[in-house]
């Protein structure tokens, strides 16, 4: 199987996808709860957010309640964050023969990029500790846009083909969760997962049997060639 002719680029999720790495999820995760409660969110949407781990209900609530909170809380938030993240960014490398594939799809025209709910400069940081930061034409990150526009918004996907120059039906994407198959559900991307975290049947029983999945980045070379 090949490529179709018209994709012109190859987004990656990083944590997971491209980067072997360790975070504290459940930790990352509880930052944003302890900020609602802080703030005094009503314990119905925390208790929401909980079950679906969307924030919107809650920054809504902060708008129109507590304006000036909200208006920081991206980035008290969003600081917190990287700090969990560069716990064990030190760990991070990238996956087998993930290196030579982006190298390849360089040689062949292809363009390439980072699209990740991860902070930049946690991204940048670890890219650039195993020299991959250079293999990618462009790095969007959680903190480049408004959190309202991370994945799995639409608005992601066109952040990053906005940065590479291509249409969202000139991109494949590849990554290891649901968010990100829902971030190319939304905008219309043609998505790949990688088995990194769930098996072939643990992608079909999240997702349905018709999602297209390879063991590892590096195997998307059975589409290339």
């Amino acid at each position: 199987m090949t490529l179709d002719p018209k994709i012109r680029a190859i987004g990656f999720d990083m944590d997971g996808t491209v980067m072997n790495t360790k975070v504290n999820y459940e930790k990352l995760g509880r930052i944003f709860m302890d900020e609602f409660e802080c703030q005094g969110v009503p314990g119905d949407i925390i208790e929401r957010h909980l079950k679906t781990g969307s924030l919107d209900e809650g920054l809504e609530w902060l708008e129109a309640n507590k304006p000036e909170a909200f208006a920081n809380f991206e980035k008290r938030a969003g600081d917190r964050a990287t700090e969990v993240e560069m716990e064990f960014a030190d760990q991070a490398g990238p996956y087998p023969g993930t290196r030579e594939l982006l190298e390849d799809l360089r040689r062949r025209g292809y363009k390439t990029a980072i699209l990740t709910r991860g902070g930049h400069s946690y991204a940048d940081y670890i890219l650039s500790r195993s020299d991959m930061l250079g293999l990618f034409d462009a790095v969007i990150a959680r903190d480049d846009y408004p959190y309202k526009e991370a994945k799995p918004s639409k608005i992601a996907m066109e952040h990053m083909c906005g940065a590479l120059g291509v249409g969202l039906d000139e991109v494949i994407f590849l990554g290891d969760g649901t968010t990100d198959y829902y971030t190319c559900v939304n905008s219309g991307t043609r998505f790949i997962g990688v088995e990194t975290h769930m098996s072939r049947e643990g992608w079909e029983k999240a997702v349905g049997p018709s999602v297209e999945t390879i063991p590892l980045v590096a195997d998307l070379r059975r589409y290339i060639g």
